[in-house]
């Protein structure tokens, strides 16, 4: 099991300062954290140097690398996302370890999983989908439809337990958990406050409607997991990283 911090923690430094994601390994490394996770949307338009750079720090600081992709696996027609060798390619070219996705309009795909991502290194680097904010793509019994068929046909595809998007998407992550913790490998821990009906993505694990450590839990103790919503400071983050650390000793 590894820990990770998704740079959705620093969204303030990245959004704001001109901070850069290869900025962010040493800072991670000194939180305590094993890994980072890179997200897509933060890398600059011509993105080769960044990657680079992010490749180097990894040598250095030693830690592991997820990489999030806002993209889906499938688009709206059904057909498979051209985009996905590319995806990969970036996400060698950090020596990541997991990729994460969207699922997309799997429901009209008419392909063959198996010729179609075969075509893509899954041997080297983890595929997983995650449950998102979408009725398409956030819905229990459409990842677990792909997931059972993918399965079926021995893809090495797995599922990303986003915590707070259970609450986003107004389904019981605890029904959730039961119906997918066969298939997930990679969990983004974090809370959600509910003020007069508003929901927010909380600062605090202890602060919001989901009980994350019960939630927590139902999985695996082998899974790794992520910090994955955005703090004041870097003391923050090692306080949160550690409330998880201390639940899964």
């Amino acid at each position: 099991m590894a820990l990770f911090i998704n740079t959705w923690c620093f969204e303030n430094d990245i959004k704001n300062h001109g901070v850069k994601q290869s900025d962010l390994l040493s800072r991670v490394k000194a939180i305590g954290a094993d890994g980072i996770e890179v997200r897509r949307e933060y890398l600059p338009q011509d993105s080769h140097q960044e990657l680079k750079a992010i490749n180097d720090e990894r040598k250095k600081t030693g830690l592991l690398i997820n990489y999030s992709i806002p993209d889906e696996l499938f688009e709206k027609d059904g057909a498979i996302n051209p985009k996905l060798q590319l995806y990969f390619s970036e996400a060698k070219a950090m020596d990541a370890q997991k990729t994460k996705f969207n699922l997309g309009n799997f429901k009209k795909y008419t392909g063959n999983l198996v010729d179609d991502f075969n075509k893509l290194p899954l041997n080297q680097i983890k595929l997983n989908i995650e449950n998102d904010q979408t009725k398409i793509s956030g819905r229990v019994k459409n990842i677990k439809y792909f997931l059972c068929h993918s399965t079926k046909d021995q893809l090495p595809i797995g599922d990303v337990f986003d915590f707070g998007n259970w609450v986003f998407t107004h389904q019981d992550a605890n029904y959730a958990a039961n119906e997918l913790r066969k298939f997930v490998n990679y969990i983004h821990v974090k809370n959600v406050i509910s003020n007069d009906h508003k929901l927010t993505t909380s600062d605090n694990l202890n602060s919001g409607v989901l009980h994350w450590k019960k939630l927590l839990s139902k999985f695996h103790p082998n899974i790794d997991i992520a910090l994955e919503f955005p703090m004041k400071n870097d003391q923050d983050i090692k306080t949160q990283l550690n409330l998880v650390r201390n639940e899964v000793k």
